[in-house]
């Protein structure tokens, strides 16, 4: 069985003239990751590996929710293949991931996570907000071979205002 968390990137900041690239999280972004890091512990503490854009906003969303939860770095690795906003190229990130890997956590960007998760659920998912997440359960053991898994929600606007 494999598991594979989508994390979309928290609420980034346009204030900067900067590069896509480059932009910051938002007071708010930072915020929310800190308490989606809180109130999902459970999703995230059970992945052996993270996966992280290394786009400023994706990696710092990543590194919030380590140090809130206090996970040790060296389960981050940044994939370049993950700054995309195509789903094919998620997908191919996935079919590459080692089979001795049972639960993987990709954080990145829309509209590829989105489309990702539709492809991969039987779920209807139109879209990801910032900083929302999505568990999706595989019967199959070979990242390669994946077919239609079971989702699991973590939407903010809900999560957070219970």
């Amino acid at each position: 069985m494999k598991n594979l968390v989508l994390l979309r990137h928290a609420k980034s900041s346009w204030d900067y003239d900067v590069a896509d690239r480059n932009r910051p999280l938002a007071k708010k972004g930072i915020q929310r990751i800190q308490a989606m890091a809180k109130v999902c512990e459970s999703t995230f503490t059970s992945v052996q590996q993270y996966y992280s854009s290394p786009a400023n906003r994706a990696l710092h969303t990543a590194t919030i929710l380590f140090h809130e939860l206090q996970l040790p770095m060296k389960r981050l690795q940044l994939d370049e293949a993950l700054y995309t906003f195509e789903a094919s190229k998620v997908l191919t990130a996935i079919d590459r991931l080692p089979d001795e890997l049972d639960s993987v956590c990709f954080v990145g960007h829309n509209p590829a996570l989105t489309y990702v998760a539709a492809k991969l659920t039987d779920n209807l998912i139109q879209h990801m907000p910032t900083a929302a997440w999505v568990k999706i359960i595989f019967a199959q053991d070979n990242w390669k071979s994946l077919s239609s898994g079971t989702a699991k929600w973590g939407h903010p606007k809900v999560l957070l205002t219970k």
